[in-house]
């Protein structure tokens, strides 16, 4: 099954695709929130979608994130052996972890604003996992019983505030916008290999970001049971599991960055693309 969320900024309602149509599930799903990712929500509305005259979503409607604001965005850092030599770091012997605000999501099209004093604002096209059952102490055999689904994620960053502004990487990683998250989440049947998908990254048509899932060098069930050694993970939390080389730190032959006016499109082998459009901070 694959979940969005539909209509305007602070107003979206859930919605479900079926086939290349969106179908408003609305009258049967309050939200995608913790408690419809922590019990049988998801397997209780595959049944009753087939049971309903679901009302049709047009296909102008925007696209939302495609769940409530979780309670924590953990992401996963140099996870691809590429990306971390071309930003000339050591290969980490365990995750490197930080959050991500849960203020910076967006809906999959929506606006980039670059960041008012931004400089160095960079791309990062990411696998995402979404929590099912709650998580704590789990094994890695049993993690992925704890994957609701998986999701497209831009993981957005500002190098000057991430690197050279002292103190964790979060200060990058959190200005508004920088999360744009979908267009739809993909229950786990939905997606053949999660380790075999190619995940791509285009800025204004030219191609910058090509890898793969296999590359991942903290693989799925891995990162999910060792991220819950250290902390609960709550239904509907979403774990972001790193970026393959091409960022804009690590072009060659020196790093370049997102202005106003550039567009980026970025997509997953079975989760879809999404397109945001670069503009200027305005007061």
């Amino acid at each position: 099954m694959k979940l969005i969320k539909f209509g305007q900024p602070g107003q979206e309602k859930p919605g479900v695709i079926i086939g290349d149509k969106r179908y408003d599930v609305s009258h049967l799903v309050r939200d995608y929130d913790e408690n419809f990712f922590s019990g049988e929500a998801i397997e209780n509305l595959k049944s009753e979608i087939h049971t309903h005259n679901l009302p049709e979503i047009s296909a102008e409607e925007r696209l939302g994130a495609p769940l409530a604001r979780p309670s924590k965005i953990i992401c996963v850092g140099l996870n691809y052996k590429d990306h971390a030599a071309e930003t000339n770091a050591p290969i980490p012997q365990e995750p490197i972890l930080f959050f991500k605000a849960t203020s910076a999501i967006v809906g999959p099209n929506d606006d980039l604003i670059i960041p008012k004093t931004s400089t160095k604002t960079d791309w990062e096209v990411e696998l995402a996992i979404v929590i099912g059952k709650k998580a704590s102490y789990v094994s890695e055999e049993n993690a992925l019983d704890h994957v609701a689904g998986y999701v497209l994620h831009n993981d957005y960053s500002e190098r000057e505030f991430q690197l050279e502004r002292n103190g964790q990487w979060v200060k990058g990683k959190s200005c508004d916008t920088f999360a744009p998250i979908g267009p739809f989440i993909a229950t786990p049947d939905e997606i053949e290999d999660v380790h075999n998908l190619r995940l791509w990254l285009k800025v204004n048509g030219q191609i910058l970001q090509d890898g793969n899932t296999s590359n991942l060098i903290f693989n799925i069930p891995f990162v999910v049971s060792y991220i819950s050694q250290f902390m609960t993970l709550l239904p509907g939390d979403v774990i972001t599991t790193g970026t393959p080389a091409g960022v804009g730190l690590g072009q060659k032959p020196e790093p370049w960055y997102l202005k106003a006016g550039d567009v980026v499109e970025l997509g997953i082998d079975g989760l879809g693309s999404s397109t945001q459009k670069v503009k200027a901070y305005e007061a």
